[in-house]
């Protein structure tokens, strides 16, 4: 039986609803070479990004031991460009609001590349983490600005094919990228984990240099600077800094009991409510005084958007739960090198991109979308419950099936939460929209990474006490609660020893829980998605910074975004 078309009808809930007549597309314009070109050079700036969030993880053992550095330490490696990366991701885009995309772009590459290069040459630990702090700062901007400039560029029922391409881009270095962090690392070479960003970012900067032309109302550097929320900016970074730090170091640097971590906790706790309530109290005088909003209320106008949000937090907290924890689990439990730990994580990364097309395509064509986001929280339900069965004697066969299907899961989620979200709201809120999707993402990363810590600290004292008792290791394995740390033990055990089989069988039961947990979570937003709208994708295309195919020579209140 033939289906009936969908018609257009405004939504008091920020969106627009779906009815039963077909509505006329918005107008699609012709896209030359220059187009491609910027787009081109905007996706590849991502595979910086992507090799960046996935080397270190097999590389980090390696680079620790070279670089002296603890098992706190090496943590902080990573936990240092996430939260980076999340704080400053909002107010990238709320700059590039006021003095344009391109130039605040071309400044976050430049942010990205001095860490790379401060990383490349660092001697020691403290080098290292500020070096990956300031790549956290420009990777945010990187990471946020490009999802904001496809929201410019293309109108909404497109951007699913878009974004698919940027999939691409991403899950090409997140394949790759633990197989070259492995071979770096293990040939002694790993500085040029770092090194490798900087020929990536020189492509994406010559090309967003010369073919991104994007319109602006001219402005002066006065009314520029007065659309920036400066109060709401530091009660937001001030907070969000104090919530997640604690939030990372609890049960790793600092108890959880500890003051060290309750009080920052509190205090960011604290801060954010502040936050919120001060943007609610703007808003609610904004339309007089004219003043700006960090997160204009129009963000959130219903509880689908609300769901959605939360759905994109649980999505990073899952998926880097797994980047983080599987090539811990090969290197540990099965003995596997950095690099062949890199290729044990590939069918989970592989199967992102097919899974991304696929949205973009049928979405494209179809308009529909909700059935991405659940049949998306189903496989990743289903997906991160079958890691559970991972043992030490697990196949390689059966280890590959039992990867692939979260890697299902999590990418069809990447492109459905991002659209629904987006059709959800007003197209005059869509840049903030989509930012708010990566930044609750991100913070769910940072998360994520923290949880699976605590978890399995917490698992293997339990279970490495009981080896204890059962005098299969001494106290000082048993102390050495860290992962990478029993990586070091076990290849000092013969392989078939009895004290060997003990430590491996503590490191899978601590695994285990890990993945329940992550079921759990998948599980959660399964049902909470289940009640969330569809709302249409057939809307204008609503933006200060739409691309200029041809520039306007006598328009006074639109200039060419050249500088």
């Amino acid at each position: 039986m033939e289906s009936t078309p969908a018609r257009v009808e405004p939504s008091a809930e920020g969106g627009q609803n779906i009815t039963n007549t077909q509505p006329p597309e918005p107008e699609r314009k012709s896209l030359g070479i220059r187009f491609w070109l910027a787009f081109w050079a905007i996706a590849f700036t991502n595979l910086a990004a992507s090799f960046d969030s996935t080397t270190l993880s097999v590389a980090l053992p390696i680079i620790a031991t070279d670089l002296g550095g603890s098992t706190t330490e090496a943590f902080w490696a990573g936990t240092s460009y996430l939260l980076a990366c999340t704080i400053l991701m909002l107010i990238w885009v709320t700059l590039s609001d006021a003095f344009g995309r391109r130039p605040i772009m071309l400044i976050a590459l430049l942010v990205f590349t001095v860490g790379a290069i401060v990383c490349a040459v660092s001697h020691n630990w403290p080098a290292m983490l500020a070096g990956r702090t300031i790549q956290g700062l420009g990777g945010g901007g990187l990471i946020a600005l490009t999802t904001v400039l496809i929201t410019d560029l293309v109108p909404l029922r497109d951007r699913a094919r878009f974004y698919a391409l940027v999939s691409v881009i991403w899950a090409l270095g997140s394949a790759t990228g633990p197989i070259i962090g492995g071979a770096l690392a293990q040939s002694g070479s790993w500085r040029w984990i770092f090194w490798i960003n900087l020929p990536i970012v020189a492509v994406g900067v010559v090309g967003i240099g010369f073919f991104l032309r994007l319109s602006r109302r001219s402005r002066s550097f006065s009314e520029k600077l007065r659309l920036f929320d400066y109060t709401g900016s530091f009660l937001f970074i001030a907070s969000i800094t104090a919530f997640l730090i604690p939030v990372t170091w609890g049960g790793v640097q600092y108890a959880w009991s500890s003051w060290h971590t309750i009080v920052p906790l509190i205090l960011g706790a604290a801060g954010l409510l502040a936050f919120v309530l001060y943007e609610f109290w703007i808003a609610r005088s904004a339309a007089v005084t004219k003043r700006p909003l960090l997160i204009p209320p129009e963000v959130l106008p219903n509880w689908t958007v609300g769901i959605l949000y939360a759905g994109s937090t649980f999505h990073g907290l899952i998926l880097y739960s797994l980047v983080y924890y599987m090539p811990e689990y090969f290197q540990s439990v099965k003995g596997y090198s950095p690099v062949i730990a890199g290729v044990a994580a590939l069918p989970q990364t592989v199967t992102v991109v097919p899974c991304a097309i696929m949205v973009g395509v049928v979405v494209g064509f179809t308009g529909r979308y909700r059935w991405a986001v659940w049949v998306g929280w189903l496989l990743t339900c289903f997906g991160v419950g079958l890691l559970i069965l991972l043992e030490s004697n697990t196949t390689v066969v059966q280890w590959i099936f039992l990867e692939a299907v979260s890697g299902l899961g999590i990418g069809l989620l990447f492109p459905s939460i991002a659209l629904a979200i987006q059709s959800s709201v007003p197209q005059r809120q869509v840049s903030m929209a989509a930012t708010l999707v990566l930044f609750f993402r991100s913070m769910g990363q940072a998360i994520g990474v923290a949880i699976g810590g605590v978890i399995l600290d917490n698992q293997l004292q339990k279970h490495m006490s009981d080896t204890v008792a059962k005098g299969a290791a001494n106290e000082s394995q048993a102390q050495s609660l860290n992962a990478v740390t029993l990586v070091e033990i076990l290849k000092k055990l013969p392989a078939d020893s009895s004290e060997a089989s003990m430590i491996r069988q503590a490191l899978v039961e601590s695994f285990q829980v890990i993945w329940m947990v992550m079921c759990g979570f998948a599980g959660l937003n399964l049902i909470l998605n289940i009640f969330i709208k569809e709302f249409d994708m057939n809307q204008n295309h609503e933006t200060e910074q739409g691309f200029m195919h041809e520039v306007p020579e006598n328009n006074p209140s639109i200039k060419a975004d050249r500088n």
